[in-house]
């Protein structure tokens, strides 16, 4: 790892990047905000870069300003372990590595086009409210603890079997979305970000709703759904009764839902997932006494590959390409 510049401005420098500009260069992490722009899809391509450059990835630390230059696979390990549990099967380990590796190539293609200000010169940074998670040897050690000797021998023996490949749609880098679990199917770029795209489509998952945590409920009293409310749509006007506050819902197939009327406004799904920081767009709410019960299904935006869904699959005998070609159809491996 080699440090290249620390932005002196930082604090200035460093601001949310705009949501519609995020779904076109492809940064759509597990936990990503709703994108919403037209030509998703778009290839990219890159001009000339350093040679001493190619095998490597800037990153921008947002705690220090930092940009740091990291090998490929250092990288793809780091943003493997962030991603996925360790205890994972080896197949699935190469699939999150093979659509990490994609995302991280698609962008730094994207950033040598048309650089993004805000980066610094970086490739992406290491704020997974934008971009896929990453970790340094240091937090992996932390993270792995008395277990380090046993899982990240494991994560970079399935990062090294797939280091060569990406997948590609037209010969371009796809956008490699992919989330924790689905509600048992997964969901259509267009009804979660209002974007199509041909590989980031629906399909069965159904093995996800035997997963950990599938289904989740939290109880707001009415004042903090209220606050909640207000605060992440200050103009919002709310009645007087509370059980006048929530109406009708549009949803997707799987629940995942797309609209739902919120006092005088219509609301996205996704917004109201971030306002109560509930694991997924898939729920219902329902009112009893002075508090609302949030029950959800999945966890995260549902697009893409799901990885307790690439889990199942290679627990039953799946190799890793047929877990991607699963989860993004109409994709091909390709050597790097």
């Amino acid at each position: 790892m080699r440090i290249l510049t620390t932005v002196s401005a930082f604090a200035a420098c460093f601001t949310l990047l705009p949501a519609a500009v995020l779904l076109t260069r492809g940064n759509v992490p597990a936990e990503s905000m709703p994108r919403q722009e037209t030509s998703a899809a778009a290839p990219v391509t890159e001009p000339a870069r350093q040679a001493d450059s190619m095998d490597s990835y800037r990153v921008l630390d947002i705690t220090t300003g930092t940009v740091l230059e990291i090998s490929t696979r250092d990288y793809v390990i780091g943003a493997v372990c962030a991603e996925m549990p360790a205890t994972f099967e080896p197949e699935a380990l190469k699939a999150q590595a093979v659509a990490a590796h994609t995302y991280a190539e698609r962008q730094r293609r994207s950033e040598a086009h048309s650089p993004t200000a805000e980066l610094c010169g970086a490739d992406f940074s290491n704020d997974t409210r934008h971009y896929q998670g990453y970790y340094t040897l240091e937090q992996i050690k932390n993270c792995y603890g008395d277990s380090f000797d046993v899982y990240y021998p494991k994560v970079e023996a399935a990062v090294d079997a797939v280091l060569g490949e990406i997948l590609c749609y037209h010969d371009a880098p796809i956008i490699a979305a992919f989330h924790s679990l689905s509600t048992g199917v997964t969901e259509d770029a267009a009804q979660v970000w209002g974007s199509a795209v041909p590989y980031l489509v629906s399909v069965d998952s159904p093995a996800d709703c035997d997963a950990p945590r599938y289904r989740e409920e939290i109880t707001l009293t009415a004042e903090a759904v209220r606050e909640k409310l207000l605060t992440a749509v200050p103009e919002l006007k709310l009645p007087e009764k509370p059980e006048e506050w929530f109406g009708r819902a549009e949803q997707t197939k799987s629940g995942t839902v797309c609209t739902m009327q919120v006092g005088d406004q219509s609301l996205g799904g996704q917004t109201l997932r971030a306002a109560f920081g509930l694991r997924s767009a898939a729920f219902t709410v329902s009112l009893k006494e002075d508090s609302f019960t949030f029950v959800t299904r999945g966890y995260g935006h549902g697009v893409g590959m799901s990885q307790y869904g690439a889990n199942a699959m290679a627990a039953e005998g799946s190799s890793y390409a047929e877990i991607l070609a699963h989860y993004y159809p109409g994709t091909t491996l390709t050597a790097i």
